[in-house]
């Protein structure tokens, strides 16, 4: 039975993590309604989201190929791949800061807290359509100071139930990407997060303060992660290039309220 119920997390986890709807704010949904959260805890919620991390450098291998040899090289050639490089870098720090500041307060944050941020998404989504008009450059145009505030958006998506991506995709349009774009820097940017926050937990794990359950769980867990996070990314590209958020934005608004209603008559 613990499979089973891993290979479902793993797929919310993978589905979720990369589309606009809040993979954390859908965990903490599932496992509060079906009773898991003691079986797995957070040591399981941060090795599906580092099977996210593995779906990310698969799909954009071939950036994070460029921007690594571009950060170790002066080749005038290479200019724009290092510039990007060091842009997730500052857009990484404000998220590392809130993360380390607010962490433990937003993780343990109460389910109705996490039905209201459903409902901040669904409000950021929309702002994000009226946003998408607009189309002024690639990902490696952004100055530093909109580095950092995407950088932001995606930490105060720390919160259950904000969503990382639409919160940085959304941020992305008001500083002037377009949505393709926003949502490949959004991605891109979710890679030195998860990583540091699996590092994180790793550390934890070994001074015995988290565990995870067995290996067969876990490697169902992770594969179904895995698996469905690449689907999510190749899906949410494809799907941007025609489609606005309306779709995510009324998704969103629904979880949020059912949790409200839910938590306030249950």
């Amino acid at each position: 039975m613990q499979v089973l119920q891993a290979i479902l997390l793993g797929i919310v986890q993978g589905a979720t993590e990369f589309l606009p709807v809040s993979s954390s704010g859908h965990l903490r949904v599932i496992q509060e309604f079906f009773g898991i959260a003691d079986e797995f805890g957070l040591a399981f919620d941060t090795m599906v989201h580092l099977a996210t991390l593995l779906a990310v450098v698969v799909y954009f291998r071939e950036d994070l190929a460029h921007m690594v040899r571009a950060f170790f090289s002066r080749d005038a050639s290479l200019a724009r791949d290092r510039r990007l490089a060091w842009l997730l870098i500052i857009g990484t720090v404000p998220t590392g800061i809130i993360g380390l500041a607010g962490g433990d307060f937003f993780e343990s944050a109460d389910i109705l807290y996490v039905g209201i941020a459903f409902l901040i998404t669904s409000a950021a989504l929309t702002a994000a359509d009226a946003l998408s008009r607009k189309s002024l450059h690639a990902a490696e145009g952004l100055g530093w100071g909109r580095a950092v505030l995407v950088g932001i958006a995606q930490g105060i998506a720390i919160m259950p139930g904000i969503s990382r991506a639409g919160a940085t995709m959304a941020m992305g349009l008001g500083v002037g990407l377009d949505r393709q774009q926003a949502a490949r820097f959004s991605f891109l940017l979710s890679g030195p997060i998860i990583l540091l926050a699996g590092a994180k937990q790793a550390l934890e794990i070994a001074g015995g303060d988290a565990s995870l359950p067995g290996l067969a769980v876990s490697a169902a867990g992770f594969a179904a992660a895995a698996l469905t996070g690449y689907a999510a990314i190749a899906g949410l590209m494809a799907f941007v290039k025609r489609h606005s958020f309306a779709v995510f934005a009324a998704y969103t608004a629904v979880i949020g309220v059912s949790v409200l209603v839910w938590r306030l008559t249950g």
